[in-house]
């Protein structure tokens, strides 16, 4: 499996993280994004380090630190939500409005039938999702970009759901699998962290294919 990288320096590396790869090995087995990481070593004694999390089905920008002391710093830009992400989503259907923010607090739940999942609730963990509405695709299909100033686990999958009452397409989980799709239309499509005395790690991430399939565009 080829992976793109998108920015590399002396601390850092962002890559585009192929859909269907998670980034720890999985309890059943299987690959994952550790089995990348000696060869992203790229001639530095350490792999390389993932500095936050994308769910297994969402492709697109995730920042790895080529250092301990580099990894401690970006936890705490993280951490003081000095970094800006953007992310790309297909939601399975019609959005009304253009543009908005979702404050809606979540909170982990799980069942022996379903397994777990995040809820809104109100003793949640706060969560801030800004998104604008980006094109109409076919099939009543819309694209809407994506800006959680908030990282919680599936933040801008229940987000969608609830505030546009309907699942980003093909969730399993807050929606339904579709047939036109083979996972979670879901894509970091841009990252940017600022860094003290040192240039921003900027990235972007071209849209995948099956996003294109469906024609969506990416200006």
């Amino acid at each position: 499996m080829h992976i793109p990288i998108l920015f590399e320096d002396g601390e850092a590396l962002v890559i585009d993280k192929p859909a269907g790869l998670p980034i720890e090995t999985p309890r059943k087995g299987g690959a994952s994004l550790e089995d990348h990481l000696e060869k992203l070593k790229l001639g530095f004694q350490r792999a390389p380090v993932p500095v936050h999390r994308l769910d297994t089905d969402t492709s697109g920008c995730l920042l790895l630190a080529r250092n301990p002391k580099a990894l401690k710093r970006f936890n705490k830009a993280f951490e003081e939500k000095l970094v800006a992400k953007t992310y790309l989503g297909i939601v399975a259907g019609p959005v009304e409005d253009d543009e908005g923010t979702i404050e809606l607090a979540l909170s982990k739940i799980s069942s022996e039938a379903k397994g777990w999942r995040m809820i809104v609730a109100k003793k949640g963990k706060p969560s801030v999702t800004h998104w604008t509405k980006r094109m109409e695709l076919n099939g009543g299909l819309t694209l809407v970009e994506f800006r959680p100033e908030t990282g919680r686990t599936h933040q801008i999958r229940v987000h969608a759901e609830h505030t546009f009452k309907r699942s980003l397409l093909g969730d399993p989980i807050y929606g339904n699998k579709d047939a036109r799709v083979s996972r979670t239309m879901l894509h970091a499509s841009a990252l940017v962290m600022p860094r003290e005395g040192k240039p921003d790690i900027v990235a972007q991430a071209p849209l995948p294919a099956d996003f294109l399939k469906l024609g969506a565009a990416q200006e």
